[in-house]
């Protein structure tokens, strides 16, 4: 009953099947088929449902308030009695761009796996700013200017920056730019963000701060094809430093305008306060602070 309960809050809350399903760890169908089936035993139909949206009837609406608060409590109760845990154990749901993930999967979560293996991490990468709790999540992981003003937040120490780089071979060829209106001469690798717009380039120098729009024969949307292409010699491409340090350090590419490309805001580990947070919430915070330690 409560799996089902927290079912109906999860599709209230995203307004999809869906969206609940991924957020819940099951399929759409098992989602639809314990809703339906709870809508059964009660006699009443909670949403409304078409092959595009979904909404709450207002029987749906008046159970979600009386339901929703009762649930908050039960689980509030259940996290207090998981944190007289002594072993860290059960699932820690963490939200993150795919870039902050990469740059602390194997420092932090790898080795927070290996210290602690009863936890299960849950990762989710995207592009957009989600709210972590109403999205279930435990944690979020962004650059500290994008953590809400009502989150615990735990600077990481990493540092960070924008990279513009290309291979040995292409620079021979075509040369180097010097100020970042020179890119307009010369092929770049052109990166689309997940909103579908393209990227501008930044860049920032004696408080003067520039955008380029670049041109080039090829577009991607994913970090790493930018990464092989620039490595092959198409054009320059705009990377995370973090995501080609290993390439720089081997001349495998080589960076440019690194003069224009300052340091960015540390990632930030962030929650929400919870007065009885479980054995392994703790444990991955503790975890943190000692990466963030290391860091600085």
């Amino acid at each position: 009953m409560l799996a089902d309960l927290d079912a109906v809050l999860a599709v209230a809350r995203r307004n999809s099947f869906r969206g609940a399903a991924l957020e819940l760890g099951m399929s759409t169908t098992a989602l639809s088929n314990a809703i339906g089936k709870l809508e059964q035993r009660l006699g009443i139909r909670l949403f409304n449902r078409t092959t595009r949206s979904v909404s709450l009837t207002d029987a749906g609406k008046a159970f979600v308030e009386r339901v929703g608060p009762a649930m908050t409590d039960i689980h509030d109760a259940m996290l207090a009695a998981q944190s007289l845990q002594e072993t860290p154990s059960g699932t820690l749901r963490i939200n993150a761009f795919a870039s902050a993930a990469r740059e602390v999967m194997a420092p932090l979560i790898l080795t927070f796996l290996r210290r602690h293996p009863q936890v299960h991490v849950d990762l989710v990468t995207e592009g957009r700013l989600v709210d972590i709790v109403a999205a279930g999540f435990d944690m979020g992981l962004r650059p500290a200017d994008l953590v809400p003003s009502d989150m615990v937040s735990l600077s990481l120490g990493l540092p960070r920056s924008n990279a513009v780089v290309a291979s040995p071979e292409f620079l021979r060829m075509h040369g180097r730019p010097i100020v970042p209106t020179d890119l307009h001469r010369f092929p770049c690798i052109r990166a689309r963000l997940p909103n579908h717009a393209l990227l501008r380039w930044r860049f920032e120098k004696d408080a003067e701060a520039v955008q380029v729009d670049v041109q080039g024969a090829l577009t991607l949307d994913e970090p790493s094809l930018v990464r092989i292409a620039a490595q092959s010699g198409v054009g320059l491409g705009y990377v995370m430093e973090a995501d080609v340090r290993e390439d720089l350090a081997t001349g495998r590419l080589v960076r440019v305008l690194e003069d224009w490309t300052p340091p960015l805001a540390p990632l930030s580990l962030y929650y929400p306060g919870r007065k009885n947070p479980p054995a392994a919430f703790r444990a991955f915070v503790q975890s943190a602070r000692a990466f963030a330690e290391d860091n600085r």
